[in-house]
């Protein structure tokens, strides 16, 4: 039986920051759907997960792995319906604020308990700091509720417990078995909702196939594969770059601005993401 040769660490790094910069694409498409599609956020997931697990398969079949299904793919099914349901009683920028905010808190934690990962004083100070740039970038929390914080750190809870929980699973077959449970979670709250977009126009069907390829299969796969040589925490972090190239796409797409404090957030949190990244590369052995 023939083994794919180790990843080194700079490897992973470029995985988990190359599947964090493809989701921050994803929201632009997911929001364009849900508009001209007339696609419920729920139901763009429930396609984002179908669709990547049957790319996934096409590409490279693999055992059925019953942990992803029965783990790894409610929890993703959770952190998507989680995050919607925040953006919907507290707004997009609170919603990712609270969400990718204490998802690297959680990871530091949960992996400091139940993997006995260390917490170096380098990546709890990033941590905060990127934590900090974040809550620059999304404009501060000038609305939060009791009921949308609480979605926010469900979601942010269910992200956490698949970075740790596919620590220490192999590679193979996680992404793809993970989706196929995500989807079978979703599916009934999709199809409550409509789960075909109006219209079915070219444009519809290729967002969906952007979608299912680019920040779902090919994301997921990148970000599943350089956990197994990244540190959980240090994951997590770099995983706020998806906030980053949302914000850049709707700069330079959307027609958005950013104020000086957003800028200053985005700036904050790039240092704080190559900061984490040289710490992670001094510590690797060579």
């Amino acid at each position: 039986m023939n083994h794919a040769p180790a990843l080194s660490v700079r490897q992973g790094l470029v995985y988990v920051s190359t599947a964090a910069v493809a989701w921050g694409t994803g929201g632009a498409a997911g929001a364009v759907l849900h508009g001209a599609g007339q696609l419920s956020p729920v139901a763009v997931s429930f396609w984002r997960f179908a669709c990547g697990a049957a790319l996934l398969l096409a590409v490279a079949r693999s055992r059925p792995s019953w942990r992803a299904v029965l783990l790894v793919g409610p929890a993703m099914a959770v952190c998507q319906a989680a995050y919607f349901a925040a953006i919907a009683e507290a707004g997009v920028a609170v919603a990712t604020m609270i969400t990718m905010g204490a998802t690297p808190l959680l990871v530091a934690a949960g992996g400091r308990v139940f993997l006995g990962e260390p917490l170096g004083r380098t990546g709890l100070g990033c941590a905060a700091l990127a934590v900090a740039g974040l809550a620059m970038l999304t404009g501060g929390a000038q609305t939060v509720t009791p009921v949308g914080a609480g979605y926010a750190l469900l979601s942010a809870l269910a992200y956490s417990l698949v970075t740790l929980t596919t620590r220490r699973m192999p590679a193979d077959g996680v992404a793809v078995w993970g989706f196929a449970g995500g989807a079978a979670c979703l599916l009934p709250l999709a199809a409550a909702g409509g789960l075909l977009p109006a219209g079915h126009t070219v444009t519809n069907v290729l967002l969906l196939g952007y979608l299912a390829a680019v920040p779902t299969a090919l994301a997921y796969g990148l970000f599943f594969a350089g956990l197994r040589v990244v540190g959980g925490t240090t994951a997590a972090v770099l995983s706020l770059l998806e906030p980053l190239v949302a914000a850049v796409i709707g700069v330079v797409l959307l027609g958005e601005r950013l104020s000086a404090v957003q800028v200053g957030g985005a700036s904050v949190l790039l240092f704080a993401l190559a900061w984490l990244a040289r710490g992670e590369l001094r510590r690797a052995p060579r």
